[in-house]
């Protein structure tokens, strides 16, 4: 039987140019950047200092705005864990969810710190669909989910797993966001989520924590809207690998199995376990069953492994 895929968000890759990439003997296409050296976008972010197109570019500032709303779904639940005891991993919890970012424009997805440095990672569909579209000079612009602005650049890209890594270039202090916050550096550091030193047991408990499209695709007319937080926290069990695929392999449909509610712009969203660490990313999912697919915690520690000297804090 043939399996079904749909991917969790779709990308118009027409308008990526080409551009010269280097690769690796494991097929990872890369680029060098001095993570110290970030800067501080306009304190006004207008589409001429982005390069977003005016569409993208009220989204991105419709979603910075979202995002602050403390009624959300984030910020109750980082409120939440906060006022618990720390000792029963509910700090790594609310750390998780200051760690996950949404990409500003429509089509792109999730992504989560994973370096105080400002390194993001994400699903490669999110960035290019394939290497032979990446644009490695192409600024992607994301917000955290306290609705600070970064720009960042692909740094690393395996379209087989399906991961990429961003670096941040610029971004907005939390001064930018909050002028009460007096005390604070230009360039804190960023939260970010350590990955899990090992794979998850099956059927351990899981929190997806990603950026649900704001277009109903369930219905017959275009433009309506889902209602949906910009991002959503989802609970469900890690439910294995699939039996017979190479948990490498991500470039159809993700090896890892997982029964977390997600929705369009989901992909790239972090898979939590109890302990607030990062077990594997959401990818796809198999329309023939439903269960929602990812990229495993093997893939992701590997392709992590290859880039350590870039993750290191």
């Amino acid at each position: 039987m043939t399996t079904r895929v749909t991917r969790s968000r779709s990308r118009d890759v027409a308008n990526l140019s080409h551009a010269p990439t280097r690769s690796t003997k494991s097929g990872l296409a890369s680029q060098n950047v001095d993570a110290s050296n970030i800067s501080g976008p306009p304190d006004s972010l207008y589409a001429t200092a982005t390069g977003l197109s005016s569409k993208n570019q009220k989204l991105l500032l419709e979603k910075q705005k979202r995002l602050a709303d403390r009624n959300g779904q984030i910020p109750r639940f980082i409120r939440d864990r906060l006022n618990q005891l720390a000792n029963d991993h509910s700090h790594a919890l609310a750390n998780a969810a200051s760690s996950t970012l949404v990409f500003a424009q429509q089509e792109a997805g999730t992504a989560v710190c994973v370096s105080s440095s400002g390194l993001l990672l994400t699903c490669s569909h999110c960035v290019a669909e394939s290497e032979g579209v990446l644009d490695l000079a192409k600024d992607q612009w994301l917000l955290f989910a306290d609705g600070r602005v970064v720009k960042a650049t692909c740094v690393g890209y395996d379209g087989r797993r399906d991961l990429a890594l961003l670096q941040t270039v610029a971004a907005q202090s939390p001064r930018q966001l909050d002028p009460t916050t007096a005390n604070v550096t230009e360039m804190s550091a960023f939260p970010a989520t350590a990955l899990a030193e090992t794979p998850p047991r099956r059927n351990v408990s899981l929190f997806c924590i990603g950026h649900p499209g704001s277009e109903d695709f369930e219905v017959d007319t275009p433009g309506v809207a889902t209602g949906y937080d910009v991002l959503h926290i989802g609970e469900g069990r890690y439910r294995g690998l699939a039996v017979g695929q190479d948990v490498h392999d991500n470039s159809d449909i993700g090896a890892l199995k997982h029964d977390c509610w997600t929705y369009w712009g989901h992909s790239g969203a972090p898979l939590i376990n109890d302990q607030g660490l990062l077990v594997g990313l959401h990818s796809s999912w198999d329309d023939s069953t439903g269960m929602r697919r990812g990229v495993g915690w093997e893939a992701v520690k590997a392709f992590m492994d290859e880039y350590a000297a870039k993750i290191a804090s």
